[in-house]
């Protein structure tokens, strides 16, 4: 079963309401798989682990340097890594980091167990899947620097702002 955590309006109370079912274990298969994202926004690496999610893709998204989490084909992993150690403030940090149109549903993992993961909810989305090494030579340095100047006004509890 997947559990979603459904988007409502205002932003305020649509944030809010995305860590009402107080996630554990993050499932991240886009930027913040690079430890120079994760440091920028929250000052550390948070304890990783390899985890795919069967029947889902990263898919590349029209316009954007980031993937978003889509289903696939039932044989299709997307892979990624789980943080297992995320604080009550690095989830909020991380929840207002993310794009208010993504969904946080609970996953079923590869190996048994389950995690948390921003899912796309559509539109947008490119036949090709995200390239990590792409990103990784084209843009990773200018996100990482833009992860770091929103890393303050986040850790304050504002939206992103985009």
């Amino acid at each position: 079963m997947t559990q979603a955590i459904a988007s409502s309006v205002p932003e305020s109370t649509q944030r809010q309401n995305r860590l009402s079912q107080r996630p554990d274990a993050l499932f991240c298969y886009g930027t913040l798989q690079f430890d120079v994202v994760l440091r920028a926004l929250l000052g550390r690496v948070p304890q990783k682990t390899p985890a795919f999610v069967p029947g889902y893709r990263a898919a590349a998204l029209e316009g954007r340097v980031y993937p978003g989490l889509v289903v696939g084909p039932p044989a299709n992993l997307a892979s990624g890594v789980l943080l297992t150690d995320l604080s009550d403030k690095e989830w909020r940090i991380l929840d207002a980091f993310e794009d208010t149109r993504y969904e946080l549903r609970e996953l079923p993992l590869a190996n048994g167990g389950r995690g948390w993961a921003y899912v796309w909810p559509g539109g947008d989305v490119q036949a090709s899947d995200w390239d990590a090494a792409e990103f990784e030579a084209q843009h990773l340095a200018a996100y990482a620097a833009r992860c770091a100047r929103l890393a303050p006004g986040l850790a304050s509890g504002r939206p992103k702002g985009e």
